[in-house]
């Protein structure tokens, strides 16, 4: 092994350790833990950065600037807040619940006699608060109900109620299920809980994943993150329907989120605190777009710039053979090297900043990319980021089908599911495509002025399909309709 392989090595092992403890510390972080609306439009309180330390801040103008209240001199790591003007809850090391009525003012801060406060997240109302799924409280923490939790299992992920009343959500994973995670939801305020749905996890391991309430009701957030050889993948997803169904929004660099008082509102909290406490910086992202595009603001800035991974490619579909151009935006001071593998083989395909990469054949790309320093290497992971057809690919939409409604129930499904789709008369000769997420077609059904199929998760050969994430779409003569994600489990 020559000595350049070495280096490498070595590195990626200095690297796998610094991203696992990362992932460590988000495993305890969720959605109304360290970031959590106000009462207000645009108002938000935070935990981050100070020049000595850590500190709750107050926000009222979606982040963009933002008032320290309070040093954390006493421990409180976790806040929240209901819908009274100027109440924040504070939790600390021994699980003691602090409330203050003046914005987390210094000195306004009021321990309660309750402890055995595992978990806050924010209520409906003004003086509501969650511990959890296992207790609330209508008088601002002073006493809680505790709840049945029937059908509860496995271990806590993350959890989260909806706008709506007596409707709460839980993540939870069971470790004698490997690679899966499940949704659970209550519509009795948790006195008892039911499956809605079902996830793979990102690598393998249960990772971290936290969920916070939208605008309306049923919406959810959910910030998905893990660790894949010491290579952080962190992912936004959304559903409008109670979690029944989710879509993709973003990738992300930090999973600490919470949803605002908008249509469309969300904020990202990124705190990064480097070579011991020399650099310190605060990022405040808002979205009102469902966390497709954010604004920034950098809250914090003390010390050179903190070194993260990231970076983006153009085009991102496309029919093969298919030149990507990538463009590295990493940050940090005296970043020394590059290692991209494009196509998720642990191989090094380019040692360059900003490569050029051709890709030959048809399918879902995962691409990697290590940045260096001189001390250390920070790795991002984005998953199925390039798409490319073999010319006539699921997401070729040079030609479309009009007037079309594309969905199936149940989804998740085993072992059926019904496909149904509504399209005006002058579509004729309808088929149905069926795709495994690569893009590879593995089942085609003539519709036959049919308006639903049954699926039994068989391929033209009449094989049954492993458990995993399919595609389906609707192509004519003319064109394919955009396709739509359903989750065979078995």
């Amino acid at each position: 092994m020559s000595n350049d392989t070495n280096f490498i090595v070595e590195n990626r092992r200095f690297s796998q350790f610094f991203s696992l403890i990362i992932i460590l510390i988000h495993s305890f972080i969720f959605a109304d833990y360290t970031i959590t609306r106000g009462s207000d439009i645009g108002e938000i309180y935070y935990i981050a950065n100070t020049l000595t330390g850590k500190g709750i801040y107050h926000s009222t103008d979606f982040g963009e600037t933002a008032t320290c209240m309070d040093s954390i001199d006493y421990n409180i790591y976790q806040i929240t807040a209901d819908l009274t003007p100027g109440v924040i809850y504070g939790k600390d090391s021994l699980e003691n619940l602090y409330i203050s009525y003046d914005y987390g003012l210094e000195g306004s801060w009021q321990m309660l006699s309750n402890s055995n406060i595992s978990l806050m997240h924010a209520g409906r109302s003004e003086g509501q608060i969650y511990n959890g799924i296992s207790q609330h409280s209508e008088d601002y923490g002073i006493s809680f109900v505790n709840h049945q939790c029937q059908g509860y299992f496995g271990g806590l992920n993350s959890t989260e109620i909806d706008i709506e009343d007596n409707i709460g959500y839980v993540m939870v994973y069971e470790s004698d299920i490997t690679d899966s995670l499940f949704l659970l939801i209550s519509y009795d305020n948790f006195e008892s809980l039911e499956i809605q749905n079902s996830f793979n996890t990102l690598c393998g391991y249960q990772g971290f994943n936290s969920i916070s309430r939208g605008y309306s009701p049923g919406e959810l957030y959910m910030a998905r993150a893990d660790s894949h050889e010491g290579i952080v993948i962190s992912e936004l997803w959304y559903s409008d329907d109670y979690g029944e169904n989710w879509s993709f929004k973003n990738y992300l660099l930090s999973s600490t989120i919470v949803g605002g008082h908008q249509p469309g509102e969300m904020y990202i909290l990124r705190n990064y605190t480097q070579s011991l406490g020399v650099i310190a910086h605060t990022y405040i992202h808002h979205s009102l777009d469902y966390g497709e595009t954010f604004t920034v603001y950098h809250t914090f800035d003390h010390g050179p710039d903190p070194h993260y991974t990231f970076f983006e490619a153009s085009p991102t579909e496309g029919c093969a053979p298919l030149t990507v151009q990538f463009t590295d935006l990493s940050s940090g001071s005296y970043l020394t090297g590059w290692e991209w593998d494009f196509n998720n083989d642990g191989q090094i395909d380019s040692y360059e900043q900003h490569p050029e990469y051709t890709f030959q054949d048809s399918g879902y790309y995962t691409v990697t990319l290590l940045s260096y320093n001189d001390y250390h290497s920070k790795g991002y992971i984005k998953r199925n980021y390039i798409h490319v057809t073999n010319g006539s690919g699921i997401n070729n939409m040079e030609l479309g089908i009009w007037n079309y409604e594309l969905s199936n129930y149940p989804n998740p499904f085993n072992p059926t599911t019904t496909i149904s789709f509504e399209i005006d008369d002058n579509n004729k000769n309808i088929i149905l495509e069926i795709f495994n997420i690569k893009g590879n077609m593995l089942r085609s059904i003539k519709c036959q002025n049919q308006n639903q199929i049954i699926w039994d998760g068989t391929d033209n050969h009449q094989n049954h399909l492993s458990s995993g994430i399919y595609l389906y779409r609707l192509k004519n003569g003319e064109g394919f309709s955009e396709p739509k994600k359903m989750l065979l489990l078995k």
